[in-house]
């Protein structure tokens, strides 16, 4: 299956799948815009903006070794940033900032890794323990 995210305003407001027989061409490779024309008659919505993504790409890294496609899975509510070509979560915390690489936010202050868990605390702009 293939994933669609529907953007409107660079917003994410639907991701949709596709089976993958629909994408392919006369050569039998699968191919984004026919996805996309798919899509658009379904829903009769000619000017829609649909951008293909990837279930399996996270950080920019492809989780089964594949090609890694537009930095992270889109979700709703998601931004699409035209300029990176990367779906961008909403930020979490203020505090937070993009890491350009990944575009993923990352906390100012690297979480602890002594196998104990851990939430940000935002007011203190830190990690603090979870209770339970």
């Amino acid at each position: 299956m293939a994933s669609f995210a529907k953007i409107e305003n660079n917003i994410v407001i639907a991701v949709h799948s596709v089976v993958n027989e629909v994408l392919k061409d006369s050569n039998g490779v699968e191919q984004e815009s026919i996805g996309i024309q798919f899509l658009k008659n379904l829903y009769n919505e000619p000017n829609a903006i649909w951008k293909q993504t990837s279930y399996n790409t996270v950080g920019g890294v492809h989780l089964l070794g594949g090609t890694p496609f537009r930095k992270n899975h889109a979700g709703i509510g998601y931004t699409y940033d035209e300029n990176r070509n990367a779906f961008i979560s909403p930020k979490p915390y203020n505090s937070w900032i993009l890491n350009e690489t990944t575009c993923r936010w990352e906390a100012p202050i690297a979480r602890p890794n002594d196998g104990t868990r851990y939430k940000w605390n935002e007011e203190i702009l830190n990690w603090e323990l979870m209770n339970g």
